[in-house]
């Protein structure tokens, strides 16, 4: 399968969503085993990597679990070292702000996210910010051009 341009920062609320309610139809699911295939880019930051440990152990998946989710991350993902620390708009919340930095650090084209705090600050950003299937329906298309 080819790979598109496509570039993004997953929210740890899809990252949960992908452990606690993978159906086999779940858009979340859909967008890791896309991602493993190589049809995108993920991007990370240790920042990132940090939030989504403590909120996965916050919902008590279990530690092994947590270990091979994040050595995919590192194992196939893109480390985005931050360099720059000004965002146009800052979240509500500010756990938010390791996302927005790493996606504008790297360049991303989606920041996906279910976190209606981030929704809020789109328009602000030269990516777009949006749900998995929003996401998808984008990759899709982009694969399709490809």
């Amino acid at each position: 399968m080819a790979q598109t341009s496509l570039r993004t920062v997953p929210d740890t609320n899809v990252l949960l969503a992908s452990q606690l309610r993978a159906g086999p139809t779940s858009p979340n699911k859909e967008y890791f085993d896309r991602w493993r295939r190589d049809e995108f880019s993920v991007l990370y930051s240790w920042d990132t990597l940090r939030e989504y440990v403590d909120k996965l152990r916050d919902k008590a998946i279990a530690d092994h679990l947590i270990k091979g989710l994040i050595r995919g991350f590192v194992e196939n993902g893109t480390r985005m070292p931050i360099e720059h620390f000004h965002l146009p708009v800052y979240p509500v919340d500010t756990d938010d702000i390791a996302f927005l930095l790493c996606a504008d650090n790297g360049d991303t084209t989606h920041l996906i996210t279910y976190d209606k705090h981030l929704h809020d600050v789109r328009g602000h950003y030269t990516f777009k910010v949006c749900e998995p299937t929003d996401f998808l329906r984008n990759l899709r298309q982009a694969l399709e051009a490809v």
